[in-house]
């Protein structure tokens, strides 16, 4: 499982890095990795080798830990949530999601932090040969998918 915070708003402020680093350390339980431009981009007003995220790749014991509480813990406490999208697989079958903040995690207190950061989470899944092979696996293990729209519901 690989987790990435981009923090475009936060690029002129250490503060905010200081801050995504901490709590990307809590929810993974595994220390961030600072990810810093490859390129200088003048448009958005970055240059090489400045700080522009955070990552963390889980694997093993601790990846299984977060995909639970992910599953069962973070995703329930999103407002309005109906399940994640069934179609989000790559060419390698691999499924990506994003969350609007880190504050669905109960290990994130939202008073210490102003600034609402989002993160995107990849679950490589590695020997399927279909995406439909990864969605059961994911299914298997908890995934909330979206159910399919009853089209007879629907014409009434």
């Amino acid at each position: 499982v690989c987790l990435n915070m981009g923090l475009g708003k936060g690029l002129a402020d250490n503060k905010v890095f200081e801050h995504a680093v901490e709590d990307l350390t809590q929810i993974t339980g595994q220390r961030a990795v600072i990810t810093k431009a490859k390129r200088a981009v003048s448009n958005f007003k970055l240059r090489i080798g400045w700080n522009v995220g955070c990552r963390v790749t889980l694997r093993g014991k601790r990846m299984y830990e977060f995909l639970d509480r992910l599953m069962n813990v973070a995703m329930p406490r999103i407002r309005d949530f109906r399940g994640v999208k069934a179609n989000a697989f790559d060419q390698q079958y691999n499924y990506s999601l994003g969350l609007e903040d880190q504050y669905t995690f109960p290990e994130i207190d939202p008073d210490r932090s102003d600034i609402p950061l989002g993160m995107d989470i990849t679950i490589v899944i590695s020997g399927s040969k279909k995406a439909e092979e990864s969605r059961r696996l994911l299914e298997l293990m908890g995934m909330p998918f979206q159910k399919p729209e009853d089209k007879a519901a629907t014409a009434v």
